[in-house]
């Protein structure tokens, strides 16, 4: 069995990267989000939780998996735990975003396109980072491969939707 700082260690610059990448995202999303606070209004409250705040979602569970993940101090178990705990955590949001898209009516407007970036690909994500985090718990090295990927589909997916919603805003506030 592998010691977990000998199975993290290939690993520490990767996480270092994005979760620095995660951080400037989520603060450019705050300044997009300012930017364009005349679209998102509190009438929009199912709106904006799928659209602009799921994207602060994504790269603050990256940011904070990154951050779990580079603590010197830990075993498998608590670094698996913590991680199924974001996994959760996201799926959570989008159990919840889902109930407010269905209760205000969006879902049904809303394309196959946003459906797949903004609802199904996030759950892929959080049901991998999900996983990690069980394998990781279970001490199997995989779990470290596991998490990366779920971190880099959540990266793509909040990359993706942050550059689709600053589109959206700024050609919508033209109008």
């Amino acid at each position: 069995m592998t010691p977990l700082a000998a199975a993290l260690a290939h690993w520490h610059e990767f996480y270092m990267l994005l979760g620095t990448a995660s951080a400037t995202m989520v603060g450019l999303l705050f300044v997009a989000a300012t930017i364009s606070s005349d679209v998102f209004t509190s009438g929009r409250r199912a709106a904006l939780r799928v659209f602009l705040s799921a994207s602060v979602i994504h790269f603050s569970t990256i940011l904070v998996a990154c951050a779990i993940v580079l603590v010197p101090v830990m075993n498998w178990e608590a670094l698996g735990v913590m991680i199924t705990g974001c996994g959760i955590f996201g799926l959570g949001y989008y159990g919840l975003t889902w109930r407010d898209m269905v209760r205000d009516g969006l879902s049904k407007q809303i394309d196959l396109e946003d459906r797949t970036w903004y609802a199904v690909l996030p759950v892929i994500g959080y049901l991998l980072e999900t996983g990690a985090g069980v394998m990781l718990a279970s001490r199997l090295d995989l779990g470290c491969e596991a998490l990366a990927l779920s971190i880099l589909v959540l990266l793509v997916i909040g990359i993706h939707n942050a550059w689709d919603i600053t589109v959206w805003s700024i050609t919508r506030t033209r109008e």
